[in-house]
Parts: C-alpha cells; structure tokens; sequence
C-alpha cells in the first residue's frame, strides 16, 4: 500500500494545499492515489460498488496513524463531507461514513453527519480536470449549529483530496461556527 505517513510531518503536502487559503490546524491522507492503482481500485469499490467495509478497514488502520499526532487540542467531533439529499438517494450511502465512523471510534469522539450539508446538487467531481474542480464551490456547503457546536475542533473527513476546493468550501461553513477550528484526513490524495 502507498502509504503517505503525512501524519509525521506537519508541512507534508496535504497542509500545503490550504497555506493561505483556509486556516487548517493539521491535514493529512493516508494513501497515495494514482490512476489505475490499488487505492483508486478500492476507493472505486468503496464509492460506486457498495463496499464500505473498505472505509471501515482504512478508517481502523489509519486512526492508530493518527493517535500517534500532537495537536493543542485534541479532536472533538468527526465530520464527513456530506453527500447532498439527492446524490444521497442515488447512490444509497455516503463513501466516507464508514472511514469517518472508524476514525471516530478510535478517538472515542462522537461522529456528526447533520452539522454540515450540500446545499447544491452537482455532478461527481471526478470526472473533472483541476480548473473544474475549484470553479462554483464557494457556496455549495453550509451549517447548522448551535451553541454546543461553539469552540470545537471538527475533524473533517473526505475520500481524496485533489486541489483541495471541496476541503476548504466545507472548512469556509464550519469557521462560521464561533472559536470553531478545523483539520482535515482523507483516505488518499493525488499524487
């Protein structure tokens, strides 16, 4: 397995696509992701193939990783990217629950798949080029807090991290939540 082992390095690739963009307090992948290899294999099977025993299997693996970090605050709350209502109903289930669900267990923290939605439908970002991929997402996500949700530090999960336009689109609508802070896994990013 390609394994990025960012979760060692505090500058590693995956923070550097947020400099100057979104304040991320840490960011890392787990895997490498390359056209016609293993990880694009089994994110597709985990994505369009129902397999999400896959997420679950990453999700353990990858938390162990992870305790290993030293944050200035621990984690609070796993966050999916979330699917809109109508891709929901497409495809059934939302790729990243059972990764995200794992991560949460592993850290003993609660996982929220309501506080963050899709307001905008859109087609499939993978099947885009790079220019695609950032253009319109500004305004596609939002929150739904209260006060409990206040001065939290939301661990933000997503499947592969390109350019990093969906990662920060979401982490843009957690900052509207007061004192709330953001960092971000992701099974793979493109290498």
């Amino acid at each position: 397995m390609p394994l990025t082992q960012y979760h060692l390095d505090p500058k590693n690739e995956a923070k550097k696509k947020f400099y100057g963009k979104v304040d991320i307090q840490f960011a890392a992948a787990f895997l490498y992701f390359n056209k016609k290899g293993i990880v694009q294999e089994l994110i597709h099977n985990l994505k369009y193939k129902g397999h999400q025993e896959i997420g679950t299997a990453l999700g353990n693996w990858y938390v162990e990783d992870l305790k290993e970090i030293v944050l200035d605050t621990p984690f609070d709350a796993v966050i999916p990217v979330p699917l809109h209502k109508r891709k929901f109903k497409e495809r059934g289930y939302n790729q990243i629950t059972t990764f995200g669900k794992a991560i949460a267990e592993g850290f003993n923290i609660s996982f929220n798949e309501n506080l963050l939605f899709r307001k905008v439908y859109s087609k499939t970002q993978s099947k885009k080029n790079l220019l695609g991929r950032s253009e319109n997402i500004e305004n596609i996500f939002d929150v739904e807090f209260t006060e409990i949700d206040h001065n939290k530090h939301f661990l933000l999960v997503d499947d592969v991290l390109t350019t990093g336009a969906t990662i920060e689109a979401c982490s843009r609508a957690l900052l509207k939540i007061p004192g709330a802070k953001i960092s971000t896994v992701c099974i793979a990013m493109a290498h």
